[in-house]
């Protein structure tokens, strides 16, 4: 299933930079060993019906180019468990475990459970979606992602009506990540998202990318995106899902709130302290490019209504 996640400015065909491997599945399949949960069908379904179209969806429009490259998204990297450089988690994370993986979801919810990876993943359908991800140090890259609606996961737990927020924390490790040995931040990782939010059809629960399992680096097993805030949004390796009607205190926001919000979402006139976010660099190119309010993803601008996007940033 190809799924048009649609800004309201598709992105051009000459913003894409070549990558040869989005469509092979088959190393996916093989090495996520999902042909015995009934996933193959549906990732081979999503192959098909890319080569019908003869092309890419985003935005509505169908792309002749491609994709930031792979190389780049693999090992240009935020995720500060296994260092601080943007080098640092390919090859501090090479040798991470992530078989077997399990993650709790607990809290407001009526079927709070413990589910192992595979059960975790075995109702859903997995999806193609290609999303702008803006980083917060004003880069950004346009990333091929594989997974499910974060939506899917919610109605299968059942939430309360009290729950009013989701607390995701990442995996903790010292023996495993490097760099959890050091106090940059209040270990172990925590993210949130309201819970209107978390249940927007853009927001995305992902296994894959470039039809291959998630790298390591790139939060390896289970992660999830939200494409209209910054990167730091998106918890990595994630381990426990909390429903909670209290908003959830944050990493980043814990440890420079006057940096961090809880929001996050990709607001150019709201500059970071230290730098402007109104202009950020693509990947791969040299030139900077406007920022786009909500990274361009507009039809997310009702969720807040009504509020001071300057004081929530």
């Amino acid at each position: 299933m190809i799924i048009r996640s649609t800004p309201d400015h598709p992105i051009r065909s000459s913003d894409i930079t070549p990558e040869g491997v989005y469509h092979d599945r088959r190393t996916f399949i093989k090495e996520a060993g999902f042909a015995g949960i009934g996933l193959a069908a549906t990732l081979a379904g999503a192959r098909r019906a890319s080569a019908q179209q003869g092309g890419t969806s985003i935005g509505g429009a169908e792309l002749k180019g491609e994709l930031t490259p792979e190389e780049d998204v693999t090992s240009y990297n935020n995720f500060y468990e296994f260092g601080t450089g943007k080098d640092d988690p390919k090859p501090n994370a090479k040798n991470f475990r992530t078989k077997p993986w399990s993650v709790k979801v607990e809290g407001m919810v009526a079927k709070p459970a413990t589910y192992n990876l595979e059960d975790f993943l075995k109702p859903h359908k997995l999806e193609d979606r290609i999303y702008r991800h803006r980083c917060v140090e004003a880069w950004s890259m346009v990333i091929p992602w594989m997974g499910f609606p974060m939506a899917d996961l919610i109605k299968r737990v059942q939430p309360l009506g009290s729950a009013k927020y989701i607390q995701f924390t990442t995996a903790l490790d010292p023996q495993q990540m490097p760099g959890v040995r050091f106090p940059v931040l209040d270990w172990p990782y925590v993210e949130g998202l309201r819970l209107d939010e978390a249940m927007h059809p853009l927001t995305m629960m992902v296994v894959g990318v470039y039809g291959k399992m998630l790298p390591n680096q790139n939060g390896a097993p289970l992660r999830h995106i939200v494409p209209w805030k910054y990167g730091f949004k998106s918890c990595k390796s994630i381990v426990s899902i909390k429903f909670t009607d209290q908003m959830p205190a944050t990493a980043w926001s814990v440890a420079t709130p006057d940096e961090y919000g809880f929001y996050a979402n990709v607001n150019p006139t709201v500059d970071h302290p230290r730098w402007t976010q109104a202009r950020e660099r693509r990947i791969g190119e040299l030139r900077r490019r406007e920022t786009l309010m909500f990274n361009g993803y507009t039809q997310v601008a009702s969720l807040y209504s009504g509020m001071d996007l300057r004081k929530n940033f």
